[in-house]
């Protein structure tokens, strides 16, 4: 009895897939910033990624065939078009729009072990960051020191002294020459990687901790010299390295600045605890415009750019540069490339528990009101591509956003303890998460799920960050522990 039933059962699924082939849905292809690419076309229900994948390659007059994903409000089309219409309740009758993402031609393997733990600090590392060719990790500590870790034998490097107080944050100049640290006694030292040493004299002139650092784009100015600084004090302030001292203060702000970057077309950003953002112009430090709308102190701003801005002319090829003007060439032709057509954009975290997502070379209001979180919102951060905004949250949570529209697409729930810092690994298919519950974890983008777990720290893990070449992973915190992790 049960061959005869499933002899049927196979009968009427090869009929349903007649039905599929001879039915067809009208379907329209657009990139994600919404252009149509092509005029609506008839697909038949049976059509997978891989026949839309042909299709979309053929239109582009691709030569080499490309990856790219593809979503129907949001949700990734990974089955056959009816299967998914039929399970999303989407009406044949309507035209369904396919948005096309492209992928990252390299894969980044999921980092899944701890591969070792560098000692040395002797308070709490809370700051860690891989230079941008992923040559080199450097971390900060309450210890008042910086370190440099040489990755090839997961070592000690250099141990960096000068600093009187904690070292709160790192940052690298894009083309990888230099190193600044910011401390909690508002002084900043500029670094020479290689040997360890100072670049000069400590840079002072903020009277309070310094909050973050961001260096100018490398496609803007090679080799890189200038660098911004936001502080407690209420102020930003560039410096130039080469002559070693303040040439502008940005100053407007009622409270102390919180975040600040330097985006791709030369302006400033920062945040405040005014609860404002102020776009500053970076040839006398004018004040070109004030992006109003959260209800509370702004912690975290992030660009669609950053990724690009934060690697200059370095990608997973490793390819070496012999000037300034080759460096800056490439590294302007990544930016291109990734901004494409649209307008830089800027997603803000708050304490009032909301997201903003900007445009502000288009307009002073914010395109979206990203709201969901519980709890203060303490990073945000775009993925590689600009297609995703990660948060992460007091409430535990990590969120994921639709990088051009700020529509909500998913929470990832796992952590145990406020979520305190977010990365990305270099392909956008993986998120990285470090947590007061003393774990990492990895997630997902494609499943929107927990790839891996990383238990290991005996505190609360304050630093995260991906290496550029999407090889390790580096964690810091309050066990005093550097860790490196790896596929």
């Amino acid at each position: 009895m049960m061959e005869k039933h499933s002899v049927v059962g196979q009968l009427m699924e090869g009929e349903e897939r007649e039905m599929m082939e001879k039915q067809s849905v009208v379907c329209q292809l657009i990139d994600p910033e919404g252009n149509a690419l092509s005029t609506p076309m008839s697909l038949p229900l049976n059509a997978s990624p891989k026949h839309l994948l042909q299709i979309l390659n053929n239109l582009l007059l691709n030569d080499d065939k490309l990856p790219y994903s593809f979503y129907i409000s949001d949700h990734e089309l990974l089955t056959e078009l009816g299967i998914y219409l039929h399970k999303h309740q989407v009406s044949v009758e309507k035209l369904v729009q396919i948005v096309y993402q492209p992928q990252a031609i390299f894969r980044i393997r999921p980092v899944n072990r701890c591969s070792a733990t560098l000692a040395g600090h002797t308070e709490a590392v809370l700051s860690v960051a891989f230079s941008p060719n992923g040559q080199q990790l450097a971390s900060g500590s309450g210890d008042t020191t910086l370190r440099l870790w040489d990755l090839n034998t997961q070592t000690p490097l250099h141990t960096c002294t000068g600093h009187k107080n904690w070292v709160l944050c790192i940052a690298w100049s894009p083309d990888a020459k230099y190193l600044v640290t910011g401390s909690k006694a508002g002084d900043l030292q500029c670094w020479d990687p290689q040997t360890g040493n100072p670049s000069g004299n400590p840079l002072l002139g903020h009277k309070k901790w310094i909050t973050g650092v961001s260096w100018e784009p490398v496609h803007l100015q090679a080799p890189c010299r200038r660098f911004v600084s936001a502080s407690k004090d209420g102020d930003a302030r560039i410096w130039d390295v080469a002559l070693k001292k303040c040439v502008m203060c940005l100053s407007g702000h009622t409270l102390a600045v919180t975040c600040v970057k330097w985006g791709g077309d030369g302006v400033i950003y920062t945040g405040s605890q005014d609860c404002t953002i102020k776009v500053w112009e970076t040839k006398q430090g004018k004040l070109i415009r004030e992006l109003k709308g959260h209800g509370h102190w702004v912690n975290s701003l992030a660009l669609s750019t950053e990724y690009v801005l934060r690697t200059g002319a370095f990608d997973h090829t490793r390819k070496q540069y012999s000037s300034p003007e080759e460096m800056k060439e490439a590294a302007l032709a990544r930016y291109n490339k990734m901004r494409g057509n649209a307008p830089e954009r800027l997603v803000s975290g708050s304490d009032d528990h909301t997201m903003f997502l900007w445009e502000p070379d288009v307009s002073k209001h914010p395109k979206t009101r990203m709201t969901g979180h519980q709890q203060v919102v303490n990073h945000v951060y775009f993925s590689p591509d600009g297609q995703w905004v990660a948060s992460a949250s007091f409430d535990k949570s990590v969120k994921l956003w639709n990088g051009i529209t700020g529509k909500f697409v998913a929470a990832f729930r796992g952590h145990v303890g406020p979520v305190y810092q977010i990365s990305w690994s270099a392909d956008s298919r993986l998120l990285l998460s470090g947590s007061k519950d003393s774990t990492l974890k990895i997630w997902d983008i494609r499943t929107l799920k927990l790839k891996q777990d990383l238990p290991g720290h005996e505190d609360e893990v304050f630093a995260v960050d991906w290496s550029p070449d999407g090889e390790k992973v580096a964690s810091g915190g309050k066990d005093r522990n550097m860790k490196l992790w790896m596929g």
